[in-house]
């Protein structure tokens, strides 16, 4: 199953984190790591915290969907994630953004995520990897999402991490 994941961190050694998570996806049993996007910079959304680094990774996986959002937890408290507030500051934050074209909703999964569609941070690192995918339930492409976006201001901060 193809998968796309985006990746976010703004504690610590941004850069490192992006790395870590990289690293620990392709070594994971069931999984490859196909191609990352550029690293984009971001001013947060939620409570005043530092700058986010935000990129999008396009796995293939033989993994269920709920299986994948738990490697991707386990990798998020490897890397020193902790939740003590929603939108706050986080050493890595991995969000499962489309599974193939499955929509699902179960207890703690969604799919596709359920902001993306509203979020330049997801949307424009997403759009180098596939902007002529469709995302399901919207009946409109990635790049046309982010085109419909409201304006946020992302800059290109450089390659992803190997």
């Amino acid at each position: 199953m193809r998968a796309f994941l985006g990746v976010g961190s703004n504690e610590g050694d941004r850069w490192a984190h992006l790395a870590r998570a990289g690293h620990a996806l392709a070594a994971a049993p069931g999984v490859a790591l196909l191609r990352a996007s550029s690293v984009w910079e971001t001013a947060p959304v939620g409570p005043p915290q530092p700058s986010y680094l935000n990129a999008a990774l396009e796995l293939e996986t033989r993994l269920p969907a709920g299986e994948l959002l738990r490697l991707l937890q386990q990798v998020e408290a490897e890397a020193g994630r902790v939740r003590r507030e929603r939108w706050g500051p986080r050493t890595l934050d991995l969000d499962l953004l489309l599974y193939g074209e499955e929509r699902l909703e179960e207890p703690g999964l969604q799919v596709p995520h359920p902001a993306m569609a509203e979020r330049a941070f997801v949307l424009a690192p997403l759009a180098e990897l596939c902007p002529e995918r469709v995302v399901p339930g919207t009946g409109r492409t990635v790049a046309a999402l982010l085109g419909a976006c409201p304006p946020l201001e992302v800059r290109q901060a450089g390659p992803y991490p190997r």
